[in-house]
């Protein structure tokens, strides 16, 4: 007999990815932001690896301090500080981590990372998609257009 009682568990709660998740999740990222560099740019595949190494780096490093620092703050506000710390000009080898990650397109990175938030669905939402039946789906296709055509009409006033 198991002494874990299951009363005590909390299915609503999302279950926390560790590091090493972490670090696949972001090289399986790596490597179709590398497919879509090399395709959409002039760079090479090396050129693009490189720089993709490098902000995987950052990203671990920020994903870290996150788990050791002992006050609270999001992974993204850690990686930001990591990323804009090595990039200073006073910070040696600053240069070259520039010039290595200027190899890298960051519009191809934003497209992996936009579909899988598109498609990365908690199950709170989806019972919330489930009670609120068919009126939902409407907003969200208005709500989908209205941004289209408003980037749109933006685009060609301004761009």
């Amino acid at each position: 007999m198991s002494d874990i009682r299951t009363d005590d568990i909390d299915l609503t709660e999302e279950p926390k990815l560790g590091l090493g998740a972490h670090a696949a999740a972001l090289a399986v990222v790596c490597v179709i932001a590398l497919v879509g560099n090399t395709v959409a740019t002039e760079n090479t595949v090396p050129q693009g690896l490189v720089g993709l190494i490098i902000l995987w780096v950052m990203c671990m490093v920020g994903m870290v301090l996150t788990k050791v620092v002992p006050f609270r703050l999001p992974s993204v506000a850690w990686i930001s500080a990591v990323g804009i710390l090595a990039t200073l000009p006073w910070t040696p080898g600053s240069a070259w981590i520039l010039d290595k990650v200027s190899h890298v397109n960051f519009l191809t990175l934003a497209t992996p990372c936009l579909a899988y938030a598109g498609i990365a669905i908690a199950k709170r939402e989806i019972e919330i998609a489930k009670t609120s039946g068919w009126k939902i789906a409407v907003v969200a296709v208005l709500v989908m257009t209205g941004t289209y055509v408003g980037s749109a009409i933006v685009a060609q006033a301004f761009l």
